[in-house]
């Protein structure tokens, strides 16, 4: 790579990762699609109703949670750009009360005497730079801009995958068929909880007995609720 293509790699507007939205939408998806399943079992119904009350959860709720996920994303984007358009607006206004706002962050951060100064000096320098200084500490926002559509992707792809883990079964026609929808949920629930704790400081092996007990949970209220319409 080039300096001048490592220097626009650097300068470019940092985006969000998809990582939470993946594991969002497959804890969820698992979690729904099986409780639909045990609580469909659990009444005594046939393998053809609970197939098609499954695949309605994972289409239906799948599309719900991923249109959510883009106008929750498609918000914080427009505040994120608004708020930056803002500061920067009241930094070419009051170049001097922004150079105060961002003076009295870098001391809050430790800096005093000569190199706050110096540092405050430096930063001030660029517009760009002082203002995704504010959006952070001042606004309490993370520059990196979300995208909205690739958001809603991953939420709708991780539920339609999680989601169909308990149909798998039943649409295959295996025998012992809910048996075994539990035990590939169960091993489902604990594979994400595991990959969650990329972003947490518990321990893989913590994180997804967490993640198993939720969704076991869930999975059991839905199987005790259905056993009582048992026919």
């Amino acid at each position: 790579m080039s300096d001048a293509s490592a220097t626009a790699a650097t300068d470019a507007t940092p985006t969000r990762g998809y990582l939470r939205d993946t594991v969002y939408g497959a804890i969820d998806g698992a979690v729904t699609t099986f409780a639909i399943v045990a609580g469909v079992a659990g009444a005594g119904l046939s393998v053809k109703v609970i197939i098609a009350l499954g695949l309605a959860n994972v289409l239906a709720d799948g599309f719900s949670m991923a249109a959510g996920n883009y106008s929750g994303t498609k918000a914080e984007l427009d505040d994120l750009r608004r708020l930056r358009d803002l500061e920067q607006r009241r930094y070419d206004a009051a170049p001097g009360e922004g150079r105060g706002d961002l003076r009295a962050i870098l001391r809050r951060k430790g800096l005093a005497g000569a190199v706050l100064d110096d540092a405050t000096e430096a930063i001030a320098k660029d517009r760009s730079a002082t203002t995704e200084i504010l959006l952070v500490d001042k606004h309490g926002l993370s520059p990196a801009e979300p995208h909205p559509m690739r958001a809603a992707l991953a939420t709708f792809g991780a539920f339609l995958l999680a989601g169909m883990v308990p149909l798998l079964p039943f649409v295959l026609g295996l025998d012992g068929a809910f048996r075994l929808s539990v035990w590939f949920t169960l091993a489902t629930f604990f594979a994400i909880g595991a990959l969650k704790s990329r972003w947490s400081l518990a321990p893989w092996w913590r994180s997804g007995v967490e993640t198993l007990a939720i969704g076991g949970l869930a999975a059991g209220i839905a199987y005790v609720v259905g056993s009582m319409f048992d026919t």
